[in-house]
């Protein structure tokens, strides 16, 4: 059986159906989104969505502050996990959280986050002697974990309260019940596949070996935190009338989510928005766009200025380390290392 599902994907991986059948349901997704946004935003007094901004509780902001940073210090792990998973225990924590943070961040505003937060990654990580195909391994890895924990969240999430992805899926809600016992299974037979014997996926040089059992309910976990403290952010700026509970709340915030990484958008711009609008149709839909505004500013925003200014630092500071070691070079054998830095200026068009 695995090995006809290699055939089949190696199949379309050829006639790239893969990638056609993304770039159409990324359209898909966002063409809804524009019509659900347009008829949901019909009639709302953005007035009184300044006010809904300004009458929030500074302590509130605060709080979604807190737990928008501790979601962000849970993604470190993400890579520190990645990164010691192919083998690369030399790479320091510190580099883990900067290649992790800046590269989620900006993925995260620029969208295409694979191709996006990869460069990122590979640009910090090569300084410590790691290649593509090791960036490529540790992308993959972090992956599955965010999937992992995505799994977890919604699976348990919506078993115990179905009626919360009703609102989105428009399914009843024994059928989304049934849908999230499903996945619950599924992970827990992936787990147990992962740990009774060491699995591989790939080929060659691409090759990565899937973290085992123990280590799998190390990522399920990571995950699962990661969500609930993003989660948490968002319950804290909605409205608090009704107050719908926060699992309602985190259910349809991970499904939004996960419709907003779908479509590619950035930050799932729109997509992620008309999703919340329609999940939570019970709140007051000025005082929801206000928290959501905010949400966007301390999630996306925010982050993505720090991120940017860090890279940009880091930059300088290379290359101001750079030019010391040349002009040490020189001093010590000015032969050689003049003529090897006009070779390199010539190269570069500066001369």
């Amino acid at each position: 059986m695995l090995e006809a599902i290699r055939r089949a994907m190696t199949f379309l991986r050829q006639k790239q159906v893969l990638h056609k059948l993304g770039v159409v349901i990324s359209v898909a997704v966002i063409g809804i989104a524009c019509y659900v946004l347009y008829h949901m935003l019909r009639g709302i007094d953005f007035n009184e969505v300044i006010e809904a901004i300004k009458s929030t509780e500074p302590s509130q902001i605060a709080m979604a502050a807190l737990f928008v940073a501790a979601g962000y210090f849970t993604l470190t792990f993400y890579d520190l996990f990645a990164v010691r998973a192919i083998g690369h225990a030399h790479v320091p924590y510190r580099i883990n959280a900067l290649a992790a943070f800046t590269s989620y961040s900006i993925g995260h505003n620029v969208g295409a986050s694979v191709f996006t937060g990869g460069a990122v990654r590979y640009r910090i990580y090569s300084a410590y002697g790691l290649n593509a195909i090791d960036v490529a391994k540790i992308c993959f890895l972090a992956g599955l974990t965010f999937w992992l924990g995505n799994a977890a969240v919604l699976g348990l999430g919506i078993s115990y309260h179905p009626e919360a992805a009703a609102s989105i899926d428009q399914l009843p809600p024994w059928l989304n019940r049934t849908l999230a016992l499903m996945i619950i299974v599924g992970l827990v037979g992936y787990v147990v596949w992962v740990w009774t014997q060491p699995r591989v996926v790939g080929r060659g040089p691409w090759t990565v070996v899937l973290p085992g059992g123990p280590l799998t309910l190390l990522q399920i976990a990571i995950g699962i935190i990661d969500l609930g403290f993003c989660a948490l952010a968002m319950y804290v700026l909605v409205p608090d009338e009704p107050n719908l509970g926060f699992v309602v709340v985190a259910v349809i915030f991970v499904s939004a989510t996960l419709l907003g990484f779908a479509s590619h958008s950035p930050g799932g711009l729109g997509v992620f928005d008309a999703a919340m609008l329609v999940g939570l149709w019970q709140m007051d839909r000025e005082e929801l766009l206000g928290g959501m505004l905010l949400f966007r500013v301390l999630y996306y925003l925010s982050p993505f200025v720090i991120s940017v200014i860090l890279l940009t630092f880091r930059e300088v500071i290379i290359g101001a380390r750079s030019k010391r070691l040349q002009q040490a070079a020189l001093k010590l054998d000015p032969g050689p290392a003049r003529e090897a830095a006009y070779v390199r200026e010539r190269s570069d068009g500066t001369a």
